[in-house]
């Protein structure tokens, strides 16, 4: 019993910080979308068109999060310091200098992508400045991600929460500053978001890279400097062979996700509206799963690198067992107050009954997506990830969009049933990711 008292506390000291941060991230969106919504109609769909490509530009750099994540606490298991922090050297390296490409060719032909993404007379010129300053400036947040990425694998979870609400605070702050013009600051509008987004992202980079200046850090600029560690081929290499199946699975993830937004604007505006308040109710209850994810890569990877695969499994169980506790109070909450969520935002009592109508697949969707990304942070800190990767794609792109078509449109059941092919994807991959677990094979991973 002592021996378990200890597991859950070591679990939710690790969690509760993670999930804090992406509770805090998914809510603050809503917040900047509030503001932003002060412009006008245009200034809003011209946000919204940059949402994807944007997206697209970071896939890359997610999946080298994922993989310093995972590297870094398998390390940190077996007490190799120096090893951990040559992988983070290399990692925030190869990074700056990526993004700063990347960053510079978006830039460049930001008015083309947003042609590409649909952009009218009226929201093309936004939608394009926009794009350039944020992706123009991307290296603050993808430095700013890789660190993070790294800490969490090292555990340290408290200082990510702080970095990200630093940077998010200052955003909301300067999007009150700028985008109107306020307390004698220049009326910026769109590009005013954008500046307060980069600024945000910027101080985080900061806050981030100033965690790493403690010599009792597991993860030391110092400890670096006396060690004089370089950027290493092998270490690049091993980032690589883990991030790249992550890469392929973000990008075409995008793809099935991109098909179900489609398949839903087919069923008339007010669904569409109701469609898209319950996928960011779904992200905010993904908040949950994400910072258990977080604890599960930490603690599974460091477990096993201390060869201690009993202990492995004993935290993933943990963890799932959190995220089933979770689970059961965000259902009741939504059972209980789904029509005033929905009222909030819509007077029409049509799109409130479109909303009630999905409700109860929603519920049960949020439910089995917490338990199945904390399963799946279990095999990632594992280093599982080409398992983890092809269920993803088979999952997303065949059986997401297959049975939404199938219950949308073949059997007529509009939204529902596009909601039904979003649980049907969820429960699919819960349920792989939970016979994997079970199974053990991924306690012999090597990485």
């Amino acid at each position: 019993m002592t021996e378990k008292r200890d597991t859950l506390r070591e679990t939710l000291r690790i969690a509760w910080p993670a999930i804090a941060e992406s509770l805090f991230t998914a809510v603050i969106g809503f917040v900047d979308s509030f503001m932003v919504s002060s412009l006008g109609a245009n200034a809003v769909a011209a946000i919204g068109l940059t949402n994807q490509p944007k997206y697209a530009g970071f896939t890359l750099f997610y999946a080298i999060n994922i993989a310093i994540a995972t590297l870094v606490a398998r390390r940190n298991g077996e007490r190799d310091r120096k090893g951990a922090n040559a992988l983070t050297l290399t990692a925030i390296t190869f990074v700056l200098l990526l993004s700063v490409v990347m960053g510079t060719l978006l830039a460049l032909f930001a008015p083309e992508i947003m042609r590409a993404c649909g952009a009218t007379a009226q929201t093309l010129e936004p939608a394009a400045a926009y794009y350039r300053i944020v992706m123009g400036c991307m290296a603050f947040s993808c430095v700013q991600m890789v660190v993070n990425a790294a800490q969490r694998g090292a555990g340290n979870t408290k200082i990510t929460m702080r970095t990200n609400m630093a940077a998010n605070l200052v955003n909301i702050l300067l999007d009150y500053l700028l985008i109107g013009g306020h307390m004698g600051f220049p009326a910026l509008g769109i590009r005013g978001a954008a500046v307060a987004t980069v600024i945000g992202t910027a101080v985080g980079c900061g806050i981030g890279l100033g965690s790493m200046t403690k010599n009792e850090g597991f993860l030391s600029i110092p400890f670096m400097r006396r060690e004089k560690l370089r950027p290493r081929r092998k270490d690049l290499g091993a980032v690589v062979r883990i991030g790249y199946p992550v890469a392929i699975e973000q990008l075409l993830t995008r793809v099935g996700l991109v098909a179900t937004s489609v398949l839903a604007a087919g069923c008339g505006n007010a669904s569409m509206a109701a469609h898209q308040i319950g996928m960011n109710i779904l992200v905010i209850t993904y908040a949950f799963g994400d910072g258990l994810q977080a604890a599960s890569v930490a603690l599974v990877g460091r477990s096993l690198g201390e060869e201690r695969p009993e202990r492995a499994g004993e935290y993933g169980r943990v963890c799932r067992n959190v995220g089933l506790g979770i689970s059961a109070v965000l259902a009741l909450a939504l059972a209980v107050g789904g029509r005033g969520i929905y009222a909030v935002f819509f007077r029409e009592p049509e799109i409130i009954a479109i909303g009630l109508r999905i409700m109860p697949i929603l519920i049960a969707t949020a439910v089995f997506q917490i338990v199945m990304v904390v399963y799946f942070g279990c095999l990632r800190g594992a280093g599982d990830i080409r398992y983890t990767t092809k269920v993803s794609l088979f999952s997303v792109i065949l059986v997401r969009t297959g049975v939404s078509y199938l219950f949308g449109n073949v059997l007529g059941l509009g939204i529902a049933g596009i909601w039904c092919g979003v649980l049907a994807d969820q429960f699919f991959r819960y349920l792989l990711a939970m016979l994997r677990f079970r199974s053990g094979k991924w306690t012999a991973i090597r990485i």
